[in-house]
This record gives structure tokens, sequence and C-alpha cells, in this order.
């Protein structure tokens, strides 16, 4: 229960932080990111659970990645995650999920993903901000990659790299678990 509260109380910080960098007042980011102003208000005084849709939305926004919003400060120069260390933060119903492993810094961060996708199970993603590309690597399984309505197959060994800005869903194919990496990776912005 302590660190969930703890990570509520960092993203409210980094969320009201990114606004204030960003020069917005609460209603005109509730109307860019399609968030209302009381899910807003609550979610700066560390009140509430968004989704994870709700997140990207807002990271989108602010131009900054998700991570930036979740994560407190650095603790030292070399991170080392475990998969297990974090927690999904998308699940499917029938047991698919994602989870932000970590992001580099500077003025074009990367977000890492581990992904691991049932089949026939999907995500469908809202578009990015322009610029921002992703790419996915598929390591076991098959899965099917959507942009903007064209289908496309990845099987374990393949990377695909498209951009973001466009609709795209995540759709796991075949008849086991598809295992993958993804990466976001976010166009320069400010530091």
């Amino acid at each position: 229960m302590a660190e969930t509260e703890e990570a509520l109380r960092t993203l409210a910080h980094n969320v009201r932080a990114a606004r204030t960098r960003a020069g917005l007042s609460l209603d005109e980011l509730g109307r860019r990111a399609k968030v209302s102003k009381g899910a807003l208000v609550g979610l700066e005084k560390a009140q509430g659970n968004p989704n994870f849709a709700t997140l990207v939305r807002l990271a989108d926004t602010l131009g900054v990645s998700v991570s930036a919003l979740l994560d407190g400060p650095a603790e030292s120069r070399v991170r080392v995650v475990s998969a297990g260390a974090v927690a999904p933060l998308w699940t499917g119903e029938h047991g698919s999920e994602a989870r932000l492993m970590l992001t580099t810094g500077g003025p074009a961060p990367t977000e890492v993903w581990r992904w691991t996708l049932e089949p026939g199970e999907e995500y469908p993603s809202h578009p990015h901000q322009a610029g921002v590309t992703e790419t996915v690597s598929v390591t076991a399984g098959r899965m099917t990659l959507v942009v903007d309505g064209t289908e496309h197959p990845v099987e374990a060994g393949q990377t695909a790299a498209f951009d973001a800005d466009a609709p795209h869903t995540y759709r796991g194919a075949g008849t086991g678990t598809c295992h993958l990496i993804m990466t976001v990776h976010l166009p320069p912005g400010p530091a």
C-alpha cells in the first residue's frame, strides 16, 4: 500500500511539474489530452488511479515519456531492471501484458517495453504525437502489427519499425504466446 501511495505522489508531482513547464492550465491540458479537469485535479493531488491510455495521452500532450511521469529521481548511473520488479501498465483479459521497463535520458528519450500477447488478444493504441517512432522486436511467437488499417505479420526474429502518429494495434497471432520488446522513440523535447 505504501508503494502505491508513493507512486501516486511521484506521478502527481511529475504531472504538475510537466504541466507547469509546458505553461498549461488544468483546463488546457485536459482539453488537449481529452482528460477531464476533475480527473487532473485528483491526479495532481495523488488521488485516483489513471489507466494506461490516460497516462499515454498526458505524456504525449506534455511532450514527455510515460516513465517521466512515473519515475522518481534517478538513483545511479546504471539501471538494471528486472521484469518481475515492474508492474504491468496494461493487462489483457486473456493474460497479455505490457511492462514499461525503463526510459533512457537525454533530449530524445526512448522507452523500452516488454510485452506478451496471447493469441487473438490485442491492444489498440491511439496515434502518438508527430515524430514518435516505434519498433517491435518479436523474440518468440507471432504477432500482427496493424498500422493505419494495414496488417503486418511479425514473427520471432523479426523487427518492425513505424511512425506511431497513426492508429496502431498489437495483436497476438498463431497458437502460442508472443513475446516482444517494443521501443518508443520520442522526438527531442525540452530538457
